[in-house]
């Protein structure tokens, strides 16, 4: 195994990590900012206004963005095991 494959491999499971998760942490930090924003603006300063709703909105963001996770990841462990498989790991 050449130290080329290896930086793909590695390579590739970064960027399945981050489009896998990249969406919920997108949604939260949104989600987040908003109520800081609100917070901020109506000088509520309730420390448990915020994780309620980033609570409810990861929650519907997993339900909705699963289905996209399950697929990335799988398409890399495919990608592994093919490679295991294959004897050139």
């Amino acid at each position: 195994m050449d130290p080329v494959s290896i930086y793909t491999i590695f390579s590739d499971m970064i960027l399945t990590v981050l489009f896998a998760s990249g969406p919920i942490l997108i949604l939260a930090v949104s989600i987040g900012l908003a109520i800081a924003f609100i917070q901020a603006l109506t000088q509520i300063q309730e420390m448990t206004l915020t994780f309620v709703p980033k609570i409810v909105a990861i929650f519907l963001g997993l339900m909705l963005w699963s289905p996209y996770m399950y697929k990335t990841i799988k398409k890399l462990s495919d990608q592994t095991f093919l490679l295991i498989s294959g004897g050139s790991l």
